[in-house]
């Protein structure tokens, strides 16, 4: 058989529903006329076939490297992110105010507060100077804080309501109650990936997903190549760390001949079918998932580090995920969130000294060795580096509450009204604090900063107008930062 002979008898399988009513209804009366018309019949098309398919568009390739809107240092990031909303002062905005009104009321009232709080509650850690800089920064976080001269803290973010499931979405898809693609699916769709054989945007969440789940990471309207694909980094079994990974049946040889075959068929069938967002995904899917059986394995092989470097990130599955997320940086992976607090997250209503502490050991040391590695190794100033949570805490102890918390006075409730996150990398102005919480923390004062600016900023950092990255959806243009947002220039070098 000839390969055009295969090709068209692949063609003959497509019919639309009117060509089949068509070749039905008509098939009888043309009988008579189809031993004279045969050849005449041939030829005609083949020259159609061959006029439609010099007319036909080059496929779409939602994953090419793509410019931004303007030249920018950072090309990729990291989003070490704290899920349950980490106290920002017990972490980066220290508050000796609350050690001096320890105990006592706030100075002022009526505090729009999710749940009954009570009095002034001063942080457990201790603050110290750190850097040339000078910033305050806890105890706990002593690893972290010897990159303070990298790091811009802000200090007066605030979102819009104190409840985990709207703050998440809101923080990573820049909406908190409709559907909406994440940050690292703009990101995917605005840059496009480096490598075709990994993906270009990863979360990875130990022990199963933050609350919101997916939503997370979510593609929402964009095309389906954009969505992240989800690792669970304390599986270290390949073959359950990334799930069918390997092709128990056939050999790469043969599927790369199924694979031939079923693109021959699917672009047949897109070929009618323009602007197929779900049939783009499932064919780069089928290709991805195809290429990731060499470079997945040796990319999550923590093993083949050095010796010094898995010391310097540390014990446990936090160290191992940051480690991989380098690993990944390096082979073009354009977005990665690492999420901290699935299980236990950084939500203590009570025990805020124990459970922070905690969970701010396990993660300062490799985050540490995460800042250092890239330095050394010349990407920490084309890489974007993103922490922070939901929200942040209330400077008032939680008072007991029926199914809110176990009785005690020693945590803290949610607070969006005040905040802090720290960036560090391409293109950011290091070694300042930006905006201030009033002198107890609860809300942003000076220089606040919405999640719609932090958004807008960090598009700019990338490279975008914030405004022009929009995609077109149900007859109107979206864009991460909907209608909102203000570049925050102050925190750019």
């Amino acid at each position: 058989m000839s390969e055009y002979d295969h090709k068209q008898r692949i063609e003959d399988l497509f019919l639309s529903r009117r060509q089949l009513l068509g070749r039905m209804g008509n098939g009888f009366a043309g009988l008579s006329l189809a031993g004279l018309m045969a050849e005449e019949a041939g030829a005609q098309t083949q020259k159609s076939q061959k006029k439609l398919a010099a007319l036909a568009p080059p496929a779409f390739d939602p994953l090419a490297v793509k410019k931004p809107h303007f030249a920018a240092k950072a090309k990729r990031v990291v989003f070490f992110f704290c899920n349950g909303g980490p106290a920002h002062m017990d972490t980066f905005d220290p508050k000796p105010m609350l050690t001096k009104h320890h105990g006592q009321p706030l100075p002022y009232s009526n505090l729009p507060t999710e749940r009954k709080t009570g009095t002034c509650f001063k942080s457990p850690f201790e603050f110290k100077k750190y850097g040339q800089s000078g910033l305050e920064v806890s105890e706990i976080f002593a690893n972290v804080a010897q990159h303070v001269d990298d790091m811009c803290i802000i200090r007066s973010m605030h979102a819009d309501v104190p409840n985990h499931e709207p703050s998440l979405l809101l923080m990573n898809c820049g909406e908190a109650r409709q559907i909406r693609p994440s940050m690292g699916s703009w990101l995917l769709y605005g840059l496009g990936t480096e490598n075709r054989n990994l993906p270009g945007f990863i979360t990875m969440c130990p022990g199963g997903y933050p609350i919101q789940e997916t939503q997370n990471w979510q593609n929402g309207f964009l095309p389906g190549a954009y969505q992240a694909m989800y690792i669970d980094p304390s599986k270290t079994d390949m073959q359950k760390l990334i799930e069918h990974i390997r092709n128990r049946f056939a050999s790469q040889e043969e599927q790369r001949r199924q694979l031939d075959l079923l693109k021959e068929m699917n672009d047949k069938h897109a070929a009618s079918r323009s602007n197929d967002a779900m049939l783009d995904a499932r064919i780069q899917s089928y290709e991805l998932a195809y290429r990731m059986q060499m470079e997945a394995t040796d990319a999550f092989d923590t093993e083949k580090e050095p010796q010094k470097v898995r010391d310097a990130y540390g014990p446990g599955v936090y160290a191992r995920q940051t480690l991989i997320a380098r690993r990944l940086l390096e082979r073009g992976v354009r977005y990665i969130q690492l999420y901290h607090g699935a299980g236990q997250p950084w939500d203590h209503h009570d025990d805020i000294a124990t459970g922070h502490r905690k969970l701010a050991n396990e993660s300062d040391r490799p985050i540490a060795a995460f800042l250092t590695d890239l330095k050394e190794r010349g990407m920490l100033d084309s890489t974007l580096v993103i922490w922070g949570g939901e929200f942040g805490r209330t400077p008032t102890v939680e008072l007991p509450t029926p199914g809110a918390n176990a009785g005690k006075q020693n945590g803290r409730d949610h607070n969006h009204h005040g905040f802090s996150y720290w960036i560090a990398g391409g293109g950011v102005r290091g070694g300042q604090a930006y905006g201030a919480t009033d002198d107890f923390g609860f809300k942003a004062e000076v220089n606040k900063v919405h999640v719609h600016d932090f958004h807008a900023t960090l598009l700019k950092l990338l490279g975008f107008d914030h405004t022009k990255l929009t995609y077109r959806y149900a007859g109107r243009d979206f864009r991460l930062t909907d209608v909102s947002g203000n570049v925050v220039d102050q925190l750019i070098a």
